[in-house]
């Protein structure tokens, strides 16, 4: 049984360093995003969401060719 919990351990600990990779990139990008558009994280924040509403009322699957719109706007 100790064996079987080692494993688990280290099996997790990668799922939850791949997920933390992920989650720095994310936050990251979404600095890069904030100094482009010379805009809060917060709008960052917003502006991603609103995309990701319009596509889903739209049926548009994302996840399809893996690639955003080339379109980002930010209603003030």
């Amino acid at each position: 049984m100790t064996i079987m919990a080692g494993v688990l351990r280290r099996v997790w600990s990668q799922k939850t360093e791949v997920q933390d990779r992920k989650s720095m990139e994310l936050e990251v990008a979404k600095e890069i995003l904030a100094e482009v558009f010379r805009i809060r994280l917060a709008d960052v924040n917003e502006m991603i969401q609103n995309r990701f509403e319009a596509a889903s009322s739209d049926g548009v699957n994302m996840n399809e060719d893996g690639l955003w719109p080339q379109e980002f706007w930010l209603d003030h």
